[in-house]
Order: C-alpha cells, then sequence, then structure tokens
C-alpha cells in the first residue's frame, strides 16, 4: 500500500441557508494542493444531525477525475464563533489515464463559518491511501 500525503486542502462552502452558527446544506468550491498537484472541482456538505455531516465532491486535475464521498463528526470551539474541528473518512475514486484507483481520505481540520455572511471557509489535513 502506498501512501501519499496531500497537506493541505481547502475548502470554500457557499451556504443556502442563513444560519449564523451552523448550515444545513453547502456547495462550494474544494481545492486540495500539497504534494505539488492541484485538484479543483465542486464539493457538497450536508448536515443531518449537529455533529455529523457527508460531504461529495468531484475533483479534476493531472488527467484525473476524483470521486469523493466523506462522513466527519464536527465540534464547536468553545468561545470561536463559527469555528469547528472535524475529523472525518470516506473513499475516493480516481480514474484517469486508463486506470481506476481506490483511496481511503481520513481528514481532520478546521471550518470557519462566517457569522455574517453565508461564507464557510475549511483547513484539512488529509493523508492518502492507495
Amino acid at each position: 500500500m502506498k501512501t501519499k500525503f496531500m497537506m493541505i486542502a481547502l475548502f470554500v462552502a457557499l451556504s443556502f441557508t442563513a444560519s449564523a452558527q451552523q448550515y444545513r446544506t453547502a456547495a462550494g468550491l474544494f481545492i486540495d494542493v500539497g504534494d505539488g498537484s492541484t485538484w479543483v472541482g465542486p464539493t457538497i456538505k450536508h448536515y443531518f444531525s449537529a455533529e455529523n455531516a457527508i460531504a461529495g465532491s468531484v475533483l479534476f486535475g493531472n488527467s484525473w477525475t476524483v470521486l469523493s464521498a466523506e462522513y466527519s463528526y464536527n465540534k464547536p470551539i468553545a468561545g470561536a464563533n463559527g469555528l469547528n474541528w472535524h475529523v472525518g473518512v470516506g473513499p475516493q475514486l480516481g480514474l484517469g489515464n486508463g486506470h481506476t484507483q481506490l483511496y481511503i481520505r481520513p481528514a481532520t481540520g478546521l471550518e470557519f463559518k462566517i457569522p455574517s455572511a453565508p461564507l464557510a471557509l475549511g483547513f484539512d489535513w488529509r493523508p492518502l491511501w492507495y
């Protein structure tokens, strides 16, 4: 099993709800960088309870397309309005160059929901096993 580290992923979500603390469903742009390559594509995240969410993305880069799904557990950081930490895991399917690869991606990071705007920014560390 080869290990590859993608050090930073940037998740920018435009919220479909106006809640100052949290959103229920958001769609946006996912930018994944860190190993010398850049992956970009649409993403969607949905909270099915206050702490549990699922997300899906379609990323494009380096003649590959990556389909991803992820479950995450999310908790607010006390005293930091709009700032949450999260941990999660999910599969990814890479398609390109006549090959198909299956990845397992754990993730941990922070997400900041700007209280006065329908915008959230997230920064994650996502190691990659395939």
